[in-house]
């Protein structure tokens, strides 16, 4: 009698406190560990025991609360509540409703209080959400350090200074960090407290809406950054011990706990956990316009072990036994299930480190129902070659190993780095390049050293070479696309609450002494070169040189040529590149160019002519000259792209 799926997973509103027609307050709560339950606040002065709730079948509890003679709410806007639950243990607990749609914490507090939130005007979208892309390229970002500023950054300064850059730079899609309330900070919001509430540390719900309608006003869909793969051991504001057991939303015992990140993990079978998960993914959609997810901690969800102390060589054996959690497995294809099925357009990308089969696959086919996987070996790989590897060992063969291992009609994202490769212990890829000398010789006013050039020039061909053959989408992390120093650092004990590594310097791209720009704008229109030609959504890249020798890759896609030469001194006059489409071909982007701060050693007016000479399984070739530390993208020119 839940009246379908669609109707279950609306049940925030029927769940928490929600205003009925006639001005009351209907609230719910399930807690079926408790004895009795009670709603206090400001609205009756803190009384624990007045507004007593009726127990209901299956550990449920109703209360309503009629409005006021002039027929407005009972409990006003902005005013604070409790749950009052009375437990088996005879003890009084105070607690947060799961279904909170605002908490915030007062500065001196440390719990956060549970704030109902019902605004006489609240914010109403204005703008259609935009078609779903053939080609995703997302930038991975996080309000609160969206700021070159020593502070948590606002919604309003999102929407106002960070949109206008992702649009300038041809993402199309926004994947939004640490939105679901997280009373930890630092834990970078994978710790949450509170599912239904947007952080109001960065603004309120309307600045939220606000912030992804303009968004969408660009033409740019939103994703949100989604953990339901476990839950903060918060009590006073999370979800543990809500009702005074070990249980209720998570499992009991150890099964109930994840030792590496010290949360609590839900029990995926439990009707009324499906309810409150599933309703979640429904409210952010509907309530915010948010375009689908990124799945959190998909690798934890899967296995029973978790992937702790685990390797995954790719052996079926590893996929398919008692060690997968069939429950977490048969929620997250319910989940897409009913995301794809009400909102088709919606996108679904699953953080998995294990590379489970079929995860990308439609449910109907049997598989996870996921759009897109990430490609998480790929930042892995360029991290280990720039620590381990002299320029002159780079082994070419392992570079498109790396960037083409994936399973077939299964749709990933590559990324040469997200924020996990910037956390504090270690640093970004642009850090790695240049470290020290970032401080003193990023001046176009100082002259070019060796390990700046290096820098600069490995930096656009790894990002290049990642976008156009590592997936069928891509992803940057915000400030990376420059070239962003350092590494990243939330304010904590450990560093003394500071601030300085838990900010974004976008004003080092705006200072055009600094060579910051270069790397901004090679990020620009490598991304506005793959809208017009659409790699990410073309078949995967025929790959016809990997030369170790000579340090080169060269590879097709999309009807573009692509030539990478890796080799750190030599440079290549007529060098033979097999092609498959015969004709004339330009250069299209070229790494070398000034404006990437490139030595403009190609002549961009060139026009090449292939030969009806076969060469590495290709019908026909043609001659460049290709320096080195460079990457062109030439385009057939007698051909509409």
């Amino acid at each position: 009698n839940e009246g379908g799926l669609d109707n279950f997973s609306k049940s925030y509103k029927s769940f928490g406190v929600n205003r009925l027609a006639d001005g009351g307050l209907y609230c719910r709560e399930w807690a079926p560990g408790a004895e009795a339950v009670f709603l206090t606040g400001d609205f009756n002065d803190w009384n624990p025991f007045s507004h007593p709730y009726k127990k209901m079948d299956f550990g449920k509890w109703e209360l309503y609360i009629p409005p006021r003679e002039d027929k407005s709410s009972p409990i006003p806007h902005g005013s604070k509540l409790k749950v009052v639950i009375h437990d088996k243990n005879g003890q009084i607990l105070y607690r947060i409703s799961p279904w909170a749609k605002y908490v915030v914490k007062e500065s001196k507090n440390v719990i956060y209080d549970w704030v109902h939130w019902e605004p006489a005007e609240s914010y109403k979208h204005k703008h259609p959400h935009p078609k779903k892309p053939k080609s995703v390229r997302i930038y991975e970002s996080h309000v609160g350090i969206a700021s070159p500023e020593g502070k948590i950054a606002s919604y309003k300064n999102f929407t106002h200074n960070v949109l206008p850059r992702i649009k300038d730079l041809g993402y199309n899609c926004i994947q939004m960090m640490a939105v679901m309330e997280h009373a930890y900070y630092a834990s970078f919001g994978y710790q949450v407290t509170s599912f239904f509430a947007a952080s109001s540390r960065y603004g309120t719900p309307d600045e939220l809406k606000e912030l992804v309608d303009t968004a969408h006003s660009m033409g740019i869909v939103v994703l949100l950054d989604v953990v339901h793969s476990h839950a903060s051991k918060n009590c006073e504001d999370g979800l543990n011990l809500f009702d005074g057991t070990n249980s209720c939303f998570f499992h009991d015992g150890s099964r109930g706990n994840h030792d590496l990140w010290d949360s609590r993990l839900f029990d995926y079978a439990n009707w009324e956990v499906l309810r409150f998960l599933l309703s979640n993914l429904r409210w952010w959609i509907e309530e915010y316009g948010f375009d689908g997810y990124r799945f959190d901690g998909v690798t934890s969800m899967l296995y029973h072990h978790h992937g702790i102390g685990t390797g995954f060589s790719g052996d079926y054996n590893e996929y398919f036994g008692l060690q997968v959690d069939e429950d977490s497995l048969v929620y997250l294809m319910l989940a897409n299930h009913m995301i794809h099925t009400l909102h088709p357009d919606c996108i679904t990308i699953a953080e998995d480190v294990s590379g489970m089969p079929a995860l990308c696959c439609p449910v109907e086919q049997g598989g996870g129902g996921f759009d897109y996987r990430l490609a998480m070996a790929v930042p892995d790989k360029w991290i280990q070659i720039l620590k381990e590897l002299k320029d002159e060992d780079w082994n070419m063969g392992n570079i498109v190993h790396t960037l083409t291992n994936r399973r077939y009609n299964e749709k990933y994202i590559a990324y040469a780095e997200s924020h996990d490769q910037a956390l504090v212990g270690d640093k970004t890829l642009a850090f790695w390049l240049m470290d020290a000398e970032m401080y003193s010789n990023m001046s176009v006013m100082s002259p070019l050293t060796h390990v700046i050039d290096r820098g600069i020039q490995l930096h656009k061909m790894l990002r290049l070479i990642t976008h156009a053959l590592g997936g069928e989408g891509y992803l940057n992390f915000m400030g990376n696309e420059f070239g962003h120093p350092e590494w990243l650092d939330f304010p904590r004990i450990g560093n003394n609450e500071s601030y300085h590594y838990a900010r974004r310097q976008f004003n080092l791209v705006d200072d055009h002494h600094l060579r910051y720009r270069y790397l901004y704008a090679f990020d620009r229109d490598m991304n506005k070169l793959e809208e017009q030609c659409g790699w990410l959504a073309a078949p995967q890249a025929y790959v016809s040189a990997k030369h170790e020798e000579d340090k080169i890759i060269a590879f097709e896609r999309a009807n573009l040529l692509f030539v990478f030469n890796f080799h750190p001194y030599k440079s290549y006059t007529e060098y033979r590149v097999a092609t498959n489409l015969s004709g004339k071909y330009k250069i299209v982007l070229d790494s070398d160019a000034a404006e990437y701060g490139g030595h403009q050693r190609l002549d961009h007016n060139t026009e090449f002519f292939t030969e009806s000479f076969p060469y590495n399984n290709c019908s026909c070739s043609l001659l460049v000259y290709i320096p080195c530390r460079v990457a062109i993208v030439l385009q057939k020119m007698d051909i509409p792209n």
